[in-house]
């Protein structure tokens, strides 16, 4: 989707994380290639989003580690209609809740070739998105059926 401002042609971007403190540590990860997810180093919980506290044992003792970069489709929807405009010209695409094999959750969007039908329990694996410069997204693609 484009937009008309003083005469000339913008087009408009589609959202993206702020690289600051703890996200900024997690997208830094995806740029190298590598999804990695914070683990307690007193309970050993994984967890994400990232943040300072572990939801389990209240510990701040935690190291990020490596993910297999394998999990399933827990949850999806096609989008249809954008709710940004940045994100119009993507449009039908698919939103997933993706469980790791580590136990978190991600949100992300589910990279399908034409025919393929993503389905809740279809086994998926991380590739990664170098949207601009600065930021690469976690994307999936179907590896098979639970």
């Amino acid at each position: 989707m484009s937009e008309q401002l003083s005469g000339t042609l913008a087009t408009i971007s589609p959202p993206l994380p702020l690289l600051e403190g703890l996200t900024a540590e997690f997208y830094a990860f995806c740029k190298a290639g590598e999804l990695r997810f914070q683990k307690c180093s007193d309970c050993a919980a994984w967890r994400h989003v990232p943040r300072l506290r572990c939801g389990g044992c209240n510990s701040t003792s935690w190291r990020w580690e490596r993910s297999s970069g394998q999990g399933v489709i827990y949850s999806l929807t096609t989008v249809y209609r954008a709710l940004h405009p940045g994100l119009d010209p993507k449009t039908p695409f698919i939103c997933a809740v993706v469980e790791m094999s580590e136990g978190v959750r991600v949100v992300s969007e589910i990279l399908v070739e034409p025919g393929q039908v993503p389905e809740i329990g279809t086994r998926v694996a991380v590739v990664f998105d170098a949207v601009t410069q600065e930021v690469t997204l976690p994307k999936f693609r179907m590896t098979g059926r639970q």
